[in-house]
């Protein structure tokens, strides 16, 4: 059975390398990452809007790949309820995981080697989900992995563990701290 895990939380509180990592238990797995569908498929601009739209465009993408029984991993802030269900809609008849990626704004912002947490505080970078704009913690996810405060193995491993109790991966995966 393919299936889409929806990562959802703020910059830096680890979905990507949640994504990267699940990738070595799961080699088929195709990952559409945040930053990398922003340039492949071009987000105008980060008003509210724009993002909706955006998120749609990602959402008929990893569809795309369900479609030829590829399971899918979506790394993206997703900052919105109304992106997330619409993303939900759009994959309607496949098997969705919203997982919210838990992790303070501080410690998002210890990790930003970028430095965008910082220029959003100083007024340089506008719609900066949880600075200057708005993100909306999920009340509804399947699942919610906390990276503040466990070991992405560990978290890796709880995901898994998910996949497995679901049926969702084999049961053949060895889950083992690397």
């Amino acid at each position: 059975m393919v299936f889409v895990i929806w990562m959802t939380g703020y910059p830096c509180s680890g979905k990507s390398t949640l994504a990267e990592k699940l990738l070595e238990y799961i080699p088929k797995m195709k990952i559409l990452d945040g930053d990398e569908m922003v340039k492949k498929l071009e987000l105008d601009d980060w008003a509210k809007e724009s993002r909706i739209k955006h998120s749609e465009k990602v959402a008929y993408l990893a569809k795309s790949f369900l479609e030829r029984d590829i399971s899918v991993c979506v790394a993206k802030i997703s900052p919105y309820e109304e992106m997330r269900t619409t993303a939900k809609n759009i994959l309607g008849k496949y098997r969705f995981i919203e997982l919210f990626v838990k992790c303070s704004l501080e410690v998002c912002a210890n990790r930003d080697v970028k430095g965008m947490y910082k220029r959003a505080k100083n007024d340089e970078l506008d719609n900066f989900s949880g600075v200057t704009a708005p993100y909306e913690i999920p009340n509804n996810s399947e699942l919610i992995i906390d990276t503040e405060n466990s070991s992405i193995e560990d978290c890796t491993i709880n995901i898994l563990n998910f996949l497995k109790s679901n049926n969702l991966i084999s049961t053949s995966i060895e889950i083992t701290k690397k």
